[in-house]
């Protein structure tokens, strides 16, 4: 069982960045990718960046490339987003999530742990 906390989000003008981080629980988190999602109102949850559980492979939407960088510390069971550039159209709820294994994935179902979310509102 995994458990995972999201902090970092909030306000920021359009142009601005904000880095988010989820914290997990467990003693494997090296054995978990990772992912970031996100929801806006209305629409249906989208992948935004994935991380293999070394850390070695990365994956972004074409929506967010070259603005969004994922990372992790496995020292610190912690997944970053670091998210530059920030348009109004990202405004949604940011989610991170795991999925048991250590190959990245960019599909919704693949991710078995999910955290609460945190608010991340762009202003134009």
């Amino acid at each position: 069982q995994v458990q995972l906390v999201e902090s970092g989000g909030g306000l920021v003008q359009a142009g601005g960045s904000l880095r988010l981080a989820c914290a997990a629980s467990g003693r494997t988190f090296s054995s978990y990718a990772m992912g970031w999602f996100r929801q806006a109102p209305g629409k249906e949850r989208e992948f935004v960046a994935g991380i293999s559980g070394s850390g070695g492979a990365t994956y972004y939407p074409d929506y967010v490339k070259g603005r969004f960088t994922i990372s992790r510390d496995n020292g610190k069971n912690t997944v970053y987003l670091q998210m530059n550039s920030l348009k109004p159209e990202d405004t949604a709820l940011y989610y991170c999530a795991a999925r048991n294994s250590v190959h990245r994935s960019t599909t919704e179902h693949d991710y078995i742990y999910w955290g609460q979310g945190t608010q991340v509102t762009v202003s134009s």
